[in-house]
Order: C-alpha cells, then structure tokens, then sequence
C-alpha cells in the first residue's frame, strides 16, 4: 500500500487548491468532508476519489489514496479534520420544474445549507442563486445541507432576466417582506410558482421586489421583528409546498 507522507506531494499540492473557489471552478470539483457526505457523493454518482488515512477502516468500493493525518489536514476546512474526504465532481444542471426558490444576493453559507437542506425535504424543484451570493461549494455551505446538496437541482443566474424568463413561461413570482402582503398562511398558488428570499440583512433587493407578481408574509409575535433567511425560507417552503 502506498501512502502520501509528504505535503509538497504534486497531488497533494493540486487537491489542496480545491478548497478555492477560483480553482474548483477551473477544475469543476469540490471537497467534501467524512463519512456521510462521502456516503452521499457516492450513491448520487458524484464521488470521483476517497482520500484517507491508513486507519481509516471505511471501504468505499471507489478510487482510494491514503495519506497521513497531518496530509489529510491540508485538505480540510473544518476546525477537527475528518479521516476521510471525497473529491466530487461539481453537479449538473437540470431541467427547473414547477417549484423554484429564488435567492437573492444570500451571503451566509450556513444559511444557504440549511435552505438547501429544507428545499429537498420540501420538493423544491430547482433553487436558483443570484450572480452575487455565497458560493455553492464553500464547505460550510455544503456541511450544513448534511449531504442534501448532491439531491437538489441548484443553478446560479442573472435572477433579474431569469424571472423575466419564469413570466414568459406563465410563472407566478411571489417576493417576501417582513409585513407587507399576504399571509402565507391564506396564500393560494398557481401550478408553476418561483418564491424570492433576500440578503440576510437587507432582504429582497428593490428591483427584484418590483418584478413579483405578489408579497408573502410570516405572521408573527410583534416581539419578534424579524426570522433568520434559512428558517424563514423553511417555513414558506413548508406552507406552500
């Protein structure tokens, strides 16, 4: 069995370039890191190489390199490294469907997990990321989706000329406010139906607002002014879909 030892390992090198965004777009592969995140690229075909230490007992039944743990660490974003990271191959496009989320200039990678997260479970058919959001692959992004980002049909566009797009294709476009519009709880969809969720901070941008067809709102305690985007987004997901 052979084994990495060395950090300046050619290969080593390389792999160690992919937790840059500039690189993994070059290169269109990504990290993830242990068992169930492997586990998931693996049964969704994504997994091209498993990268782990030689007491790591797991067997993937996929290309394998061993290493070092102090090798392994390079490779790793997280604060603990795990024994085991996968290189994946960066997903594909497909068709949009019926159900869209819309995301507008989100920045929190934490936040964009948890909403792909709760767009599987709530069958969003394709989540759409604006030119400016937080990367797709940051490792944060990918860690708190727990492995659902390998089942969602995620595409980043222009969303200014993307929902004029989604109304030449009978689409109903629904913004969100804090308390402005209707009731989420009331609201009545049509079949095809696209849902804008805003920066964290500053919400739905003023010239995306001015595209939707209608507003959503959460109703709410007055005691609270407002919800975190990921949770927020959860429960209009839940309610609408």
């Amino acid at each position: 069995m052979e084994v990495i030892t060395s950090l300046d390992n050619k290969k080593i090198k390389e792999l160690s370039k992919l937790l840059y965004k500039k690189y993994r777009e070059i290169e269109g592969k990504f990290l993830v890191e242990g068992e169930h995140l492997v586990n998931e690229a693996l049964k969704t075909g994504n997994l091209i190489e498993v990268i782990k230490t030689v007491d790591y007992e797991v067997d993937f039944n996929a290309k394998t390199t061993f290493v070092t743990y102090e090798v392994i660490k390079k490779l790793c974003s997280s604060v603990t490294p795990q024994k085991v990271i996968g290189v994946v191959k960066k997903l594909e496009e497909r068709e949009i469907g019926n159900k869209i989320l819309i995301l507008d200039n989100l920045q929190d990678p934490g936040n964009l997990g948890t909403i792909i997260r709760s767009s599987v479970a709530f069958n969003v058919d394709t989540i759409v990321l604006s030119e400016n959001s937080v990367d797709l692959y940051n490792d944060k992004a990918i860690r708190s989706s727990e492995g659902m980002i390998f089942y969602a049909n995620i595409i980043k566009r222009n969303i200014d000329e993307f929902i004029d797009e989604l109304h030449s294709l009978d689409y109903q476009v629904l913004g969100t406010r804090v308390t402005d519009g209707l009731n989420v709880k009331e609201m009545v969809t049509s079949k095809k139906i696209a849902i804008v969720m805003g920066n964290e901070g500053a919400g739905v941008r003023k010239e995306i607002l001015d595209k939707c067809d209608k507003f959503l709102y959460i109703p709410m305690s007055s005691n609270c002014e407002s919800l975190n985007v990921g949770v927020a987004t959860s429960i209009i997901l839940y309610e609408l879909f």
